[in-house]
């Protein structure tokens, strides 16, 4: 089966449709997959749903589907770097469903792990809550949460081989683990693809059978927020 595509557009032929549901890698501006994003950008698809712990910032990430007005609905723990996400959602523009950042990321990996549901006491006694069932363990009350089930599922890691053996780097492997897992199809750009059998076992973060299709590219690596200090004299 071949997994190594040549261009993300290349990746992503035959998969993108509107009205559809991805799940996005990435934590803030760390381990997201910029060159499928904009591959998505490129294509026009729109009300599309993301769910993504973030929109990125205004010209990068998700963002850049927010400019052009692809995205219907967000699935996200947070919006605090994004101006136009929050002016989208406080304008009514824009479809929001929160989501306690732990939370998402359970329901990521309960729909790859093929649960449908769990409860979690986070967000009782909250607007998190509201419509959701509610049941009591032990004399607690916890709130049932859907496992998410993708259409796509776009991810960030360093390395790969060709058979989608995916290996992330420290902090960016973040959302990327759960939220490829989730998806019916996954979609993988890597800084670097080496030869079948070239990784070491105990290395692999996620396995190969989750990757359907995988594409090497250049990547920006953006500061989101740089904080310096004017260097003092000798």
């Amino acid at each position: 089966m071949k997994k190594v595509y040549d261009t993300a557009e290349a990746a992503l032929d035959g998969l993108l449709r509107d009205d559809m549901l991805i799940a996005a890698g990435g934590f803030g501006l760390c381990g997201i997959p910029e060159l499928l994003l904009e591959a998505i950008r490129k294509s026009g698809v729109k009300n599309l749903t993301f769910a993504s712990n973030n929109a990125g910032v205004d010209d990068f990430g998700i963002g850049i589907l927010l400019a052009t007005r692809q995205v219907k609905k967000m699935m996200s723990s947070y919006v605090g770097e994004n101006a136009e996400f929050m002016r989208q959602y406080l304008e009514g523009e824009l479809e929001v469903e929160f989501n306690p950042q732990g939370t998402l990321a359970e329901r990521m990996r309960a729909g790859g792990a093929g649960i449908p549901g769990f409860y979690t006491k986070t967000g009782v006694g909250t607007q998190i809550a509201e419509g959701k069932e509610h049941k009591e363990f032990d004399g607690e009350t916890y709130i049932l949460e859907r496992g998410i089930i993708a259409d796509v599922s776009i991810v960030k890691a360093w390395k790969a081989d060709e058979t989608g053996n995916l290996v992330f780097r420290k902090t960016a492997r973040n959302f990327n683990v759960p939220a490829a897992t989730c998806g019916k199809i996954c979609v993988a750009e890597v800084e670097e693809i080496v030869p079948r059998g070239s990784l070491d076992g105990d290395e692999i973060h996620l396995p190969g059978i989750y990757v359907h299709r995988l594409i090497q590219g250049a990547h920006e690596k953006r500061i989101e927020q740089r904080t310096t200090r004017k260097k003092e004299n000798a």
